[in-house]
């Protein structure tokens, strides 16, 4: 039996890559074409699903960046693909990122054609680090993006994320629940994600442990007996008959029971939420809160709210977890400037601008107006986003910030924008990003040769 791949780590993150950027490195190496470069991480459009959505994913770039090197093992491996010649692996043995980096602050609200990121290095160097970046901002983007759309649902309810056990592996697993956390989440049903990040963590019980014990009050007895101010699962057999039982136990428990809530995972939620309130409110239990969970997203739980449910707070696994209604969205990382010279991709509907970018966010009385996408040289109006985060390879200090940090901050860029764009429903209209007139007109010049 063949023993386990292993995970991704600092020492085999360099191999985490497509083969053609170690083709293409080997080619730029070859030719000696080692000019500055500069790369431009962005999407192309929204979908009509999200209004807007929120940068996340720095953090591990900037790690990966500081990191990057081939280990022996890793260099072992590409001699033995047979496509790589030895004096080009020598110096991939002593290849290091050495650039700079511009960046929005993650839990920014981005729009399209706004870089992210921007990396400026020596071309093999800027070039060999595309694909993890694209597929870390990605991931974390579209799961920061999601989850804010559940706590706007949520109208200042707790959320929990439920979301590990259906989510596409454990690097998603993991980043998730930091992306979630970020967006306003509140706590996570992740263990390791909670050590790692310092996420509060947070669950229940299944329906496995109830259906082990004879009869369902003594599985309630026994877990309140270990977990006196636990949520208690009462949908396992009869909803509402569960929820009796949380009354027949208290009343057993007197003064020493303390069940903080019981949780709802199937059936017609808002109904049975307004009768299970009716029952623990008869029997003096109004302390008693009402969690409700399974298969819920964003449109359904807005719809509990709407309905006036008397739910106190949701858990959120899958259609959070793989944000099943957009999974991917258009996220580009290309050349704009080569030795100092701006450069275009004039493919239909995949033009890029030249040149190394700006964005001002025009606000008035603290809400966001408009954006403008500039020349990183140009002195606009507004607040600029994009922020030096790394230079010569090292992360700058205002590019550590704590998970505290990044999610009051996309608490407070989430507030700045129009209300429109925090509704679920399509804004009308869109926020409006314009492009300035240098930009505009570099962006002819670089068309025309």
């Amino acid at each position: 039996m063949r023993g386990s791949a292993g995970l991704e780590s600092d020492r085999n993150a360099a191999l985490l890559t497509d083969l053609y950027q170690l083709t293409m490195l080997q080619a730029y190496w070859r030719e000696g074409l080692e000019g500055r470069a500069a790369f431009s991480l962005f999407f192309r459009r929204l979908s009509p699903s999200r209004n807007y959505l929120i940068a996340c994913g720095l953090d591990d770039v900037l790690h990966y960046l500081e990191e990057l090197r081939f280990t022996e093992e890793a260099l072992d491996h590409l001699r033995g693909l047979g496509c790589f010649g030895g004096p080009f692996l020598d110096w991939l043995a002593e290849l290091r990122f050495t650039g700079d980096v511009y960046a929005m602050p993650e839990g920014t609200p981005v729009f399209p054609h706004e870089p992210l990121l921007e990396v400026e290095a020596p071309i093999g160097e800027a070039q060999l680090v595309e694909s993890f970046l694209i597929n870390q901002v990605h991931l974390q983007t579209v799961l920061a993006s999601k989850g804010a759309r559940v706590v706007a649902a949520a109208r200042g309810r707790k959320v929990v994320d439920f979301a590990m056990r259906r989510m596409h592996g454990t690097d998603a697993a993991l980043k998730g629940a930091r992306a979630f956390y970020i967006a306003g989440v509140d706590a996570t049903s992740n263990v390791l994600a909670g050590k790692l990040y310092g996420i509060p963590v947070s669950g229940t019980m299944a329906h496995s442990y109830v259906q082990a014990h004879e009869e369902e009050l003594d599985g309630f007895r026994e877990f309140l007996r270990l977990y006196p101010d636990t949520i208690l699962l009462v949908d396992t057999y009869d909803t509402l008959e569960g929820v009796r039982k949380v009354v027949q136990l208290a009343r057993e428990l007197g003064s020493d029971f303390a069940a903080r809530g019981i949780r709802l995972d199937s059936g017609d939620l808002a109904t049975l939420a307004r009768r299970a309130r009716e029952i623990l409110d008869a029997a003096g239990l109004d302390a008693v809160e009402i969690f409700a969970s399974g298969l819920l997203d964003e449109h359904g739980i807005a719809r509990l709210v709407e309905q006036g449910a008397p739910i106190t707070g949701f858990g959120v696994g899958t259609r959070m977890g793989v944000s099943d209604d957009l999974p991917a969205i258009d996220l580009v990382y290309k050349l704009t400037e080569y030795g100092g010279v701006g450069r275009r991709k004039l493919s239909p509907d995949k033009a890029t601008l030249p040149g190394r970018k700006q964005v001002f966010r025009i606000e008035s009385g603290g809400a966001a107006e408009r954006d403008v996408l500039a020349g990183r040289g140009e002195s606009l109006p507004g607040r600029p986003l994009l922020h030096p985060v790394m230079k010569s390879g090292e992360r700058l200090a205002s590019a550590s910030e704590t998970i505290e940090e990044v999610r009051a901050r996309a608490a407070e860029e989430i507030a700045k924008l129009p209300a429109r764009l925090r509704a679920l429903e399509v804004a009308d209209p869109p926020y409006h990003v314009e492009v300035s007139e240098a930009l505009r007109a570099e962006a002819e010049r670089a068309a025309t040769g």
